[in-house]
């Protein structure tokens, strides 16, 4: 900034007072680099940065500056010197000390070819820096989006080469016309247009997808922002708009919802013919599992009446088993008793032989006494009674033998039909056997089917649920589609 490269240490109180009268932060240095004099805007800006200076450079005092050496800025100082010890041409650099940086320009005095010190500018480099990303900013804004600026009036102020070439415009086809070029004529009249227009010139941001007409009649779509400037008192002063051309993306989305709108009716005509159809499934398994639980609980029912007429044909063989032995022990004691009965027989034809012997005695016994004569009477006598005797003892004998006859009879008799129960037992004996296997064995299969019927149901239950759980899934399929329809008409607009 300084036009001389010569400055003399007496230099008098006219140019210090030159110095301070700069809107330049000026800093002068001796050779040795020790600060000698800072100009009023130089002392502003590092009292305003003295906070943050001494956190990075706790050395660092606005009190003691002046007559401090610049090492102070620094907190390794040798590079800076051996640079500053060669320098004989200005020198710019940016430093950053915490969250402050500075642009620094760094100019030798020499008197003569003697160096007497240096004058060094101090700028705070926030501002510059904010503008270089600012700028880095526009310029990747640039490259990427078409930019066009308005004036308030929607006059066409600047466009770049993006916008163009969306368009299909040169800049000198488009600087200075109005923004309704780009817009077909029918929307020109509607309010909304003229209601963008007094938005903007009242400040206000406007974002959307908007529909626009290229040089060559081309129907073009855009996702844009029209962004007001606002001048240093807060008026608007113009208009930039930044915009994407998505006119593709809206082709496929037009393309979407036509397809949708071909297919749709087919769709919704098959999703509804599969809920009303998963809906009748549904209910006939839900029957089935009625029907089938029914059919369970008669099972369980049918299974217990086959166990208790099971544990009936148990007991009933049991019984007759208990008969049968029964039965066999009376025919062994009838037969016994048949035995007996004929034994008897032979002992009563024993005694009717014994009998008839002593009436031959007795009637010998008469004839001995008939001709002993009177001698004989008394043995006639005697004779006489063992003769009666004789006769009660086979008429007695006879009725015994009747009598045994009977008993003989009855004991043949009970014999046989005690043969012909035990034959009857036994048949029974056998048919209670076989029904008893036979309960038991439909007894198993009944508990099985019963289980059988059981898992069925529970099988038709979980069918039930998953036919609804389908019926439920194609709803929320219709209703995704009907979504994605509404979606693409959306997005189409």
């Amino acid at each position: 900034m300084l036009g001389y490269k010569t400055w003399k240490s007496g230099a008098g109180e006219a140019d210090r007072g030159a110095l301070d009268a700069l809107r330049t932060n000026v800093m002068l240095a001796d050779a040795e680099l020790n600060i000698t004099y800072m100009n009023a805007s130089a002392t502003a800006l590092m009292r305003e940065a003295e906070a943050d200076l001494r956190r990075e450079l706790p050395r660092f005092s606005m009190e003691r500056l002046i007559g401090s050496n610049i090492d102070i800025f620094h907190k390794t100082p040798a590079h800076q010197r051996q640079m500053l010890a060669t320098l004989k041409a200005p020198h710019a650099a940016t430093i950053r000390i915490g969250p402050r940086a500075f642009d620094l320009r760094v100019t030798p005095l020499w008197n003569g070819t003697r160096r007497t010190g240096f004058v060094v500018e101090w700028a705070d480099a926030k501002a510059r820096l904010l503008n270089l990303d600012y700028a880095a900013q526009l310029a990747a804004i640039d490259r990427s989006q078409a930019v066009i600026e308005f004036d308030i009036d929607g006059t066409i102020l600047s466009a770049n080469a993006n916008f163009l070439n969306t368009l299909g415009y040169t800049l000198d086809e488009v600087t200075g016309k109005h923004h309704s070029m780009f817009v077909d004529a029918a929307e020109t009249d509607q309010p909304s247009y003229r209601a963008l227009w007094d938005g903007l010139r009242g400040g206000q941001y406007q974002a959307a997808q908007y529909r626009r007409i290229g040089k060559d009649g081309r129907e073009i779509w855009i996702e844009a922002t029209y962004n007001p400037i606002l001048d240093g008192t807060g008026k608007v002063a113009k208009v930039v708009k930044f915009a994407t051309d998505i006119t593709a993306q809206v082709k496929l989305l037009t393309d979407l919802k036509a397809l949708i709108d071909r297919n749709f009716g087919a769709i919704d005509q098959a999703i509804g013919q599969s809920t009303e159809e998963a809906r009748a499934a549904s209910a006939a398994a839900d029957e089935t599992a009625g029907n089938v639980q029914l059919v369970a609980a008669a099972s369980e029912e049918m299974a217990a009446s086959i166990g208790e007429i099971a544990r009936s044909m148990a007991n009933s063989r049991t019984a007759t088993d208990a008969a049968f032995e029964q039965t066999v022990s009376v025919a062994q004691s009838t037969e016994a008793l048949a035995n007996a009965a004929q034994a008897m027989t032979s002992i009563v034809g024993l005694i009717r032989n014994v009998a008839s012997q002593i009436n031959l005695l007795a009637l010998n016994a008469t004839i001995e006494a008939a001709r002993a004569g009177e001698a004989g009477k008394g043995f006639a006598v005697v004779a006489s009674e063992v003769k009666n005797l004789a006769v009660q003892a086979a008429a007695a004998t006879q009725q015994i033998s009747g009598e045994i006859d009977g008993i003989q009879a009855t004991s043949a008799a009970v014999a046989g039909a005690l043969g012909t129960i035990r034959d009857a037992v036994t048949t029974v004996r056998e048919s209670v056997t076989q029904t008893a296997a036979a309960v038991e064995e439909q007894s198993v299969v009944t508990r099985s089917m019963s289980g059988n019927m059981h898992g069925a149901s529970a099988a038709v239950t979980t069918v039930s649920t998953s036919v609804a759980g389908i019926s439920a899934a194609v709803l929320r399929a219709a209703e995704a589609v009907a979504t994605t329809r509404q979606a693409a008409e959306v997005l189409v607009r």
